[in-house]
């Protein structure tokens, strides 16, 4: 298999981040627990939210950690595709809506 610059065993890795620093990783990894409790929304809620930001900031190991936990919760595969829509509507629209400052320089310039 050819080497890719993502190695999908990498992610099993992720608690190995604080060999270098475990004060400051002991700190992310009980916010990041305790985030991802039921709460106000559902961990199951909080899941597919999770798989559809991990898809807008392209997170490689983020995508395959929350399509494996939105699985485990029992959310569908329609329920999945219909989270990272709506982050693609998002993300397309918040570039979208730059363009007002394109248009608006245009304006400018053409004066």
């Amino acid at each position: 298999m050819e080497k890719t610059y993502y190695d999908p065993a990498d992610l099993k890795k992720f608690g190995d981040v604080s060999e270098f620093g475990p004060e400051l990783a002991k700190k992310f990894f009980d916010y990041y627990g305790e985030v991802f409790k039921d709460g106000a929304l559902t961990a199951r809620e909080k899941s597919l939210i999770a798989l559809a930001v991990a898809h807008t900031v392209q997170c490689p190991y983020c995508i395959d950690a929350y399509t494996t936990d939105t699985l485990e919760r029992g959310c569908s595969e329609e329920q999945m595709m219909e989270a990272v829509h709506v982050a693609v509507a998002i993300r397309g629209g918040s570039s979208l809506v730059h363009s007002v400052q394109m248009m608006n320089k245009v304006k400018e310039v053409s004066m």
